[in-house]
């Protein structure tokens, strides 16, 4: 009997354990104490509904204790659509406290907009209350003298809350002043008066109205550093001349090329002539022997042509010209 009332004992105190840890788990009364404790009059049901709806009740409780401490009046029922709608209540409620220290007119539906759109605003309201600078990359712009210049720039901004949704980012801020630098530079006559007055970009980019659309304010722009870079004017010009030289050495290559061809034409077109020469000198014995045996020629007629022959290479002696150096002609040869 002893046994069976311990084992009893024993089930009926794990079934205590189990309901305890069953009611304080769905009946957070620990928090619902806090919250009276600092002054938040909230009921346990809603406490209890919080956990059918799969909110964990310390994400709600907890940024309301410190928004009425803060004198903020919000509604509950709109902090848990905002964090069901997976928005991000502890920084609103943040936010929402530095406004209203800082004096700015922010209300609740705002910092929601602006926290479900992917926006940091407890960030925004600390830009909105610190301006930040944003430095820009190193941009490069060459003068109307060819003269490369190289400038880089701090921007000084605060954050426009009423713009923020919807607004264009620090990217666009910066695309638009490097496009204001190089419009400056590249404006200039030479490089010199960008470097005399720098202050020119920063009047020609505060001009545009660059904040136009963003999510900030420029309250100013501070040229940092402006560097000289390359000649682009005479490094153009240099590559022009080369590419100049290149050409008119390809049409000197030309040319040469066709006349090296028209000169192999003519000595082709030279030994052709020579050989058609040879080849009818070579018929010349023949044909006078054929002469001689039909009777067309004489043998008078054939001494006398040897004569002339023979006078002809005496008087090229005598004037040097040369004679053949066998001394005798393809005529006598044929003989």
């Amino acid at each position: 009997m002893t046994d069976i009332t311990m084992i009893m004992a024993v089930l009926v105190a794990v079934v205590l354990i189990i309901v305890v840890y069953f009611f304080a788990r769905f009946f957070p009364i620990g928090l619902w104490i806090s919250a009276l404790a600092s002054g938040v009059k909230i009921k346990i049901s809603i406490l209890i509904g919080m956990r059918f709806r799969r909110i964990a009740p310390g994400d709600i409780v907890k940024p309301l204790i410190k928004a009425t401490k803060a004198g903020l009046d919000i509604n509950i029922n709109e902090m848990e659509a905002h964090l069901l709608a997976g928005g991000r209540l502890n920084m609103v409620i943040d936010a929402l406290i530095a406004a209203q220290a800082a004096n700015i007119d922010l209300s609740f539906e705002s910092c929601r907009a602006i926290d479900l759109a992917g926006r940091d605003v407890l960030d925004a309201v600390k830009t909105s209350v610190n301006p930040k600078v944003i430095e820009t990359p190193t941009v490069a712009a060459v003068a109307k003298d060819g003269i490369e210049l190289r400038a880089k720039a701090r921007v000084t901004v605060r954050t426009n809350l009423e713009q923020l949704v919807g607004g264009a980012g620090e990217e666009t801020i910066l695309a638009r002043v490097g496009e204001g630098i190089v419009t400056t530079i590249g404006s200039s006559d030479t490089h010199k008066e960008v470097l005399e007055n720098p202050d020119r970009i920063s009047m020609t980019v505060l001009n545009k109205g660059l904040s136009e659309g963003t999510a900030y304010k420029i309250l100013s722009i501070d040229i940092a550093d402006v560097d000289v870079g390359r000649n682009v004017g005479a490094q153009l010009q240099m590559d022009q001349a080369e590419a100049d030289r290149r050409i008119a050495q390809a049409k000197a290559e030309e040319r040469r090329a066709m006349a090296v061809a028209k000169e192999q034409e003519n000595i082709a077109y030279v030994q052709e002539m020579r050989a058609r020469v040879v080849e009818a000198e070579a018929e010349v014995p023949r044909a006078m022997a054929e002469a001689l045996r039909s009777g067309k020629m004489g043998v008078m007629d054939y001494y006398r042509l040897q004569n002339v022959e023979a006078d002809t290479k005496m008087r090229d002696a005598i004037a040097g010209t040369g004679a053949p150096a066998a001394g005798e002609s393809e005529i006598g040869a044929g003989k």
